[in-house]
């Protein structure tokens, strides 16, 4: 064998043998397109609530931290096929994702509503919605609980993220939608465009209804195995709840509190 051969041989190895990623980088995937949690600026860079708390974490972590922009369809594959080390985009913890991944602690306390005009009165039975045009985004809770809730009287409308409803919803092509209030809040209702729209007071959580009530919130997540991983997680968010840096970053996007856990800040600042 000759020392090309062996040169060769050994970069093959090397391949083998060296992780996806760096044990100091955390590769974490975002769907940027889910204000105020997460967006794209001008530049292309993914900002945000989830996003600068994702970089507050990995600062925490003493690891770097690389975010991974894609479809929210598309996270949960590439986590479990190894492309990602975390999803940092928001995840209803339902019992089909709780077999493969781990989650964080509670982050956002994000029921789900319906979006529909103010001057609707609407009863949320399949009675009540029959022939209603609603849109949901694909792959979610969201359009899971309207498929299995309201099968044979509503068809909803997939969509691949909440923009793309919103202006279907504004031309007129949708009734209403549904999906998570504090986006919706902060997306419409909040906005000049959201002046004849409101959230309904029936609202849902969408997430495994054996959680108590009070953990009912949204996470990230990592690969099943990684539970160092999810515990450094941990630890570094919890540290930012505790003192009020997440609170800090969050009303950068968002006036209202996402969390419970962000109380004793709020008593601070009062």
């Amino acid at each position: 064998m000759n020392s090309i051969q062996r040169f060769l041989i050994g970069v093959a190895l090397t391949a083998l043998t060296t992780p996806a990623f760096a044990a100091d980088t955390l590769v974490i995937g975002n769907e940027g397109t889910y204000p105020p949690f997460s967006m794209m600026t001008a530049d292309g860079k993914v900002t945000g609530i989830e996003p600068d708390l994702a970089r507050e974490m990995c600062s925490r972590m003493k690891a770097d931290c690389d975010i991974k922009v894609m479809d929210f369809q598309a996270l949960i594959p590439a986590l479990l096929q190894g492309r990602l080390g975390a999803i940092g985009s928001q995840l209803t913890p339902l019992p089909e994702r709780k077999a493969k991944m781990l989650f964080t602690t509670p982050i956002i306390f994000n029921h789900d509503a319906f979006v529909l005009r103010k001057d609707k009165t609407v009863a949320f039975t399949k009675e009540g919605l029959k022939g209603t045009r609603i849109g949901v985004q694909r792959g979610t809770p969201q359009a899971k609980y309207i498929t299995e809730n309201f099968a044979g009287s509503v068809t909803p409308s997939l969509y691949d993220n909440p923009e793309q409803m919103k202006l279907d919803l504004l031309a007129g092509r949708l009734d209403m939608v549904f999906g998570a209030s504090l986006n919706w809040t902060a997306s419409l209702i909040d906005t000049p465009d959201g002046k004849d729209w409101k959230l309904s007071d029936f609202t849902v959580w969408t997430g495994d209804p054996t959680i108590p009530v009070a953990e009912q919130g949204s996470s990230w997540a990592v690969p099943k195995g990684k539970e160092a991983v999810v515990e450094k997680m941990n630890a570094a968010l919890k540290s930012m709840i505790a003192d009020c840096t997440f609170t800090t970053i969050r009303a950068k996007y968002l006036s209202s509190p996402i969390s419970p856990d962000e109380a004793a800040c709020a008593t601070k600042k009062s």
